[in-house]
């Protein structure tokens, strides 16, 4: 049997457990989400959990096998019952879920944006500011490739570990710039007085598919939890989330491909979509755009562009 689900028979008693990684900006998503289910009612306590990704801090992720690099031991957490539900930055979940589990609700959608943060000595007066020929920290294939198409003097290299330890790799000079998802600096408060800061226009420099959401997953016949997490899923969020995603899904794509998509809709109902995409994070990055008034094919649209 899949979860325990005997912790339901008495509901006033309930309390979830809740599976997170142990990183500053998971707790925190983690400690957000407590709190809205305090909101509505709802006990629950915390479970760290590893991962594969936190594990593994000598490699960039396109030197990384697989999918889920920030999810699957919280995944097999679920499936053994050991968790009730988990918060993941939706961004960093495949876009198919194991057997046995879904993603039963999405969180409100922090700026998507990334940013370049800069340190002070090494500003320069080229576009986006950074020196010439400067070292450019991030490991994700997508940003490399964008920051490549907009400046291709810069020389990338591998960063890892949480914000606050990359922010210190670049105050103390072992890189000219890094980038960053503005979601979590924001989420974080963290203070960026001391670097030049730079937010990217996410329809110029496409974020990842989803980012700036959260996603809770949960056992799919789990119904008394995914009750009580639908009473915190932003359905706006979804529809839009669910388009990037389904970009990424027909590219059978992971964490790891060099592809950016973000979808608005205006105060109309129309739909907005970027997407970029590049075959590797050094080569050529193609952009597209499209709009319309329903979702219907919208992502097949842009995979047919894409693709041209």
């Amino acid at each position: 049997m899949q979860g325990d689900l005997s912790y339901f028979c008495t509901m006033e008693k309930a309390k979830l457990i809740i599976g997170t990684r142990g990183s500053k900006l998971a707790l925190w998503q983690a400690h957000f989400t407590q709190a809205k289910l305090a909101e509505i009612g709802v006990d629950s306590e915390l479970k760290i959990i590893k991962t594969r990704g936190d594990q593994i801090q000598h490699l960039g992720f396109n030197k990384m096998e697989g999918k889920g690099f920030f999810t699957k031991e919280i995944e097999d957490a679920l499936l053994r019952g050991d968790v009730h539900l988990a918060v993941h930055s939706m961004k960093d979940l495949p876009t198919n879920s194991p057997e046995g589990l879904c993603i039963t609700a999405l969180s409100y959608r922090a700026n998507p944006a990334d940013v370049l943060i800069i340190n002070k000595n090494s500003v320069g007066n080229k576009i986006l500011k950074v020196k010439e020929n400067g070292i450019v920290g991030t490991s994700s294939a997508r940003r490399k490739a964008q920051i490549l198409d907009f400046r291709p003097d810069v020389e990338i290299k591998d960063i890892r570990g949480n914000v606050p330890t990359r922010l210190r790799k670049l105050e103390e000079g072992n890189f000219d710039a890094i980038l960053l998802a503005a979601a979590g600096l924001e989420r974080l408060e963290l203070d960026l007085s001391a670097f030049e800061v730079i937010y990217l226009n996410p329809k110029e420099f496409v974020p990842a598919p989803a980012q700036g959401v959260l996603a809770f997953q949960t056992i799919e016949n789990d119904f008394a939890t995914r009750k009580i997490l639908k009473k915190l899923h932003h359905s706006d969020v979804s529809t839009c989330t669910n388009v990037e995603r389904k970009v990424l899904n027909l590219l059978d794509g992971g964490c790891q491909m060099p592809l950016g998509v973000y979808c608005e809709r205006d105060d109309s109902g129309y739909y907005h979509v970027w997407a970029a995409k590049a075959e590797n994070w050094d080569s050529p990055v193609k952009r597209v755009n499209t709009s319309s008034s329903t979702t219907f094919n919208l992502a097949e649209n842009i995979l047919e562009k894409l693709m041209d």
